[in-house]
């Protein structure tokens, strides 16, 4: 292929990637106006968040193998062409049942997309040194992007409706698509892949289930016996569909590759480096807006330097891929993001500034991180199973997301709850900074009552940095350990 042409491949497929991770969080911003507009129950608003990621995990392995089986060319493009129709059906929603169609429609497009995406950039790149330096394009998009939703979101909703969110997708998909059917190469795929629909139907129902049992536990109101009982289901039926796909002689996961220690350890760090980073954003974005009284724009600004230190890193990484090797990259990934909190710990009190520059550091941690995973899978896998590593990749950052936002979740509440109950206020102080904000408010409690509460989420929010920070070194150790007994062709070095 063409210098040019394979570049601008990379910008097409990372415009649509970056649609993909926007539309995880465009919402977070735009869901006040929406829910007012369509009159949403509370039931209906978390499924209005929750339908798109939900549905997105649930079938990206199908639609991987899809890819492999028809070429990744003709999946990428109909994704497209669903994700641009169900912007339009999402913008224009009359109801919250409409708009909740649209976002699981949308999610079937993203569905066929992601995988696609690795797997062109795969497909496209054979040199060692460009494929790695456009991985690691890729991962920034996919890592930093999400960041862009509430921002985004956010800028539209002051000059526009709250449909906007959804319609601004549609010119930008017309234009990649067309872009993508001039320049992506036609592909004729793999007619040896077969399609188990039986394997299609347990992958997609079991990990649905078991992503909705970690976000439902993840909530504060959740409903415990509901999420168990997903997580139960979903557990069960993903044993059943892992018992399968050792059986079948054709899997719509080839659970050997695992047996490869680069990919393994490539998806591991995915999973573990998205459950770190969603953890330790998710007690920063309360800090500021419970502790620091930032309104939910100016909290995700102020998280910004993450996304935008791993956006700037990742092709930065997968320059250093080539001359130290992917797990070098990633420990040092890993160091570079828990300094970054630690330096955030001890300089929470100092200028905005150096707030900054710390985010900063602990986003470039986590492009290395995520980059060099993304590299030690797609270059150490054939490329007519690169769409089923791309799907298990990205099933992988997404319920890393989920499972940080439960564990680490928890550990804030129960660490908040120890320390209202140490000082005797629990009945007032409740399970969370937000409940002592709403007796505040209504009078239950004196003002006295909330600055010990305060000082009791500062205590949990150094107790989940202290753990995440804690994890990210001995991962970073293990990593290097492993590093030395795997030969230099699988760590990209």
């Amino acid at each position: 292929m063409k210098f040019q042409s394979r570049w601008l491949t990379l910008g097409v497929v990372s415009t649509a990637l970056l649609l993909i991770v926007i539309d995880m969080t465009v919402l977070y911003t735009a869901l006040p106006s929406l829910a007012q507009a369509l009159h949403t129950t509370a039931s209906e608003k978390l499924w209005i968040l929750n339908a798109y990621s939900l549905v997105m995990a649930g079938l990206m392995p199908a639609m991987g193998a899809l890819g492999d089986r028809l070429g990744h060319r003709a999946v990428f493009i109909s994704g497209m062409a669903l994700f641009g129709l169900a912007s339009v059906i999402a913008a224009f929603a009359p109801s919250a049942a409409v708009l909740i169609a649209a976002r699981a429609l949308l999610a079937i497009g993203g569905a066929a997309m992601m995988p696609a995406t690795i797997a062109i950039v795969r497909t496209t790149f054979h040199d060692p040194k460009e494929l790695a330096f456009a991985i690691g394009v890729w991962a920034s998009v996919a890592s930093g992007g999400a960041a862009v939703g509430p921002v985004l979101g956010g800028v539209l909703l002051e000059h526009f409706w709250w449909g906007s969110v959804f319609l601004i997708n549609v010119p930008v998909i017309a234009v990649a698509a067309v872009l993508a059917w001039w320049l992506v190469p036609k592909s004729a795929g793999n007619a040896s892949v077969t399609i188990d629909l039986h394997s299609c139907w347990q992958s997609t129902l079991g990990i649905i289930a078991l992503a909705y049992g970690i976000k439902e536990l993840a909530r504060l109101d959740s409903h415990v016996l509901l999420a168990w009982g997903a997580l139960l289901a979903g557990a069960a039926t993903l044993t059943v569909f892992v018992r399968r796909q050792l059986r079948l002689p054709q899997p719509l996961i080839d659970f050997s590759l695992l047996s490869v220690t680069p990919i393994a350890m490539g998806i591991f760090i995915a999973l573990v480096a998205s459950m770190m980073l969603i953890g330790f954003e998710l007690v920063l974005s309360q800090r500021l807006q419970l502790v620091l009284g930032k309104s939910p724009l100016e909290a995700g600004a102020s998280v910004l330097p993450i996304s935008l230190g791993s956006f700037f890193a990742g092709p930065l990484a997968g320059i250093l891929i080539g001359r130290i090797g992917g797990p070098r990259v990633i420990a040092a990934g890993l160091v570079m993001c828990a300094s970054g909190i630690w330096g955030y710990l001890g300089l929470n009190e100092a200028g905005a500034l150096w707030q900054v520059g710390v985010l900063a550091l602990c986003g470039v941690g986590i492009g290395f991180s995520l980059t060099a995973s993304s590299a030690l899978v797609m270059t150490n896998v054939s490329e007519d199973r690169a769409g089923m590593a791309g799907s298990v990749e990205g099933v992988a950052y997404e319920f890393g997301g989920g499972l940080g936002v439960t564990i680490f979740g928890s550990l804030m509440t129960a660490v908040y709850v120890a320390h209202v109950r140490h000082g005797g206020i629990e009945a007032m102080a409740g399970s969370g900074l937000d409940e002592a904000y709403r007796n505040t408010q209504q009078g239950i409690q004196s003002p006295a009552v909330l600055q010990s509460a305060m000082q009791a989420f500062e205590a949990s929010f150094a107790a989940v940095s202290g753990v995440v920070i804690a994890l990210l070194f001995s991962l970073a150790l293990v990593v290097l350990v492993l590093a030395r007994h795997l030969p230099k062709q699988q760590t990209g070095g």
